[in-house]
């Protein structure tokens, strides 16, 4: 069966405030440990009253403190918020202290509103237009020291410079993503769950084009995907209605907590509220252990996919590790302790 791994957004809830959700996190990683999961990726949004995650790198030297052999990274760092030399010195650090267990994910997008991308880089050295291929370029150079003869950063040394940075993937929901890491020779990480790209194609195109490098000899594509597991069908439908109603209130620009399934229930929809829903189903995975394994197999299949990352957004947290309890028997994880 095909690695699972988790997405995490450290999701805050109408009733789970978001220091709250950070300590669900750190108990949620232990879980996935426990079970057998391959990687725990936390993601970096700003300004979002629904995440609670805006220091990826913060929580994963918390949780890889607490865990044994789960490999922990960013699902992504933002890079155009950050300057590449802060973004090398401390994935070095984490390397350094957890050394093998650490993934460095980099996303293109700012992960907030305009408003708030401003205060994020107001005070960086800011360009015109995408810089992203810039800021990735200048990171690798932290790592392999090949800045220009006479460049004046040639005299600062990424610290620690004992520790190499960790693995690095790129995250994308396109094309353009895909066929960067193909080429640059890096792990590559497809978002489904919010995509309109296909899938398939992306992660078809990142293999055949892939060309090794100091970076990775082979390729490696993850396939991100939105899940939500119960025992039954029923159930996993009653945990998505809360989904739905947050899916719904973003698209209207409503960035508020996750609500409960009873608010979510009592809800006055419309026909056209239904309508959007239902479209948004497209994207999301939900019922019991067999039922989200047989939609999956064909996604799986298409895509060639060597690993499966899942976020479960539900109101109820241990409902949400029991989620992840019930996939991991579906696709037969080896638990750690065996």
């Amino acid at each position: 069966m095909i690695p699972l791994s988790i997405l995490d957004l450290s999701v805050v809830t109408s009733g789970t405030p978001p220091a709250a959700a950070l300590r669900n996190s750190i108990d949620l990683a232990r879980h996935a440990d426990d079970l057998g999961y391959v990687r725990y990726w936390l993601a970096e949004h700003h300004n979002l009253a629904s995440v609670a995650s805006p220091a990826p790198d913060i929580m994963i030297g918390q949780i890889a403190a607490v865990t044994k052999r789960i490999r922990v990274g960013s699902g992504g760092v933002m890079l155009p918020n950050h300057a590449p030399l802060v973004v090398a010195e401390r994935f070095k650090m984490l390397e350094a202290l957890f050394p093998g267990r650490i993934d460095l994910g980099l996303g293109r997008a700012p992960g907030t509103d305009g408003a708030t991308a401003h205060a994020l880089r107001s005070r960086l050295d800011a360009r015109d237009g995408d810089d992203f291929l810039e800021r990735l370029s200048e990171l690798m150079l932290w790592e392999t020291r090949e800045f220009p003869a006479g460049h004046p950063y040639n005299n600062v040394v990424a610290m620690p410079n004992d520790a190499p940075l960790p693995p690095i993937w790129l995250l994308g929901s396109s094309d353009y993503s895909s066929e960067l890491a193909a080429q640059v020779g890096m792990g590559f990480a497809f978002a489904h769950h919010f995509a309109s790209f296909d899938a398939a194609d992306a992660l078809v195109h990142y293999r055949a084009h892939f060309k090794p490098s100091r970076w990775r000899a082979a390729p490696h594509g993850i396939l991100a995907v939105a899940a939500i597991v119960a025992d039954t069908d029923a159930e996993a439908e009653r945990l998505a209605t809360s989904f739905d109603l947050n899916r719904l209130r973003r698209d209207r620009g409503e960035y508020l907590p996750l609500a409960s399934v009873e608010e979510a229930l009592a809800y006055p929809y419309t026909d056209s509220d239904r309508a959007k829903i239902a479209r948004h189903r497209s994207r999301l995975f939900v019922g019991s252990p067999s039922t989200v394994r047989e939609r999956l197999q064909p996604l799986i299949a298409s895509s060639a996919a060597d690993e499966l990352m899942v976020i479960t957004a539900v109101y109820d947290h241990e409902a949400r590790k029991k989620s992840y309890s019930l996939l991991a028997e579906a696709f037969q994880l080896r638990r750690a302790a065996a």
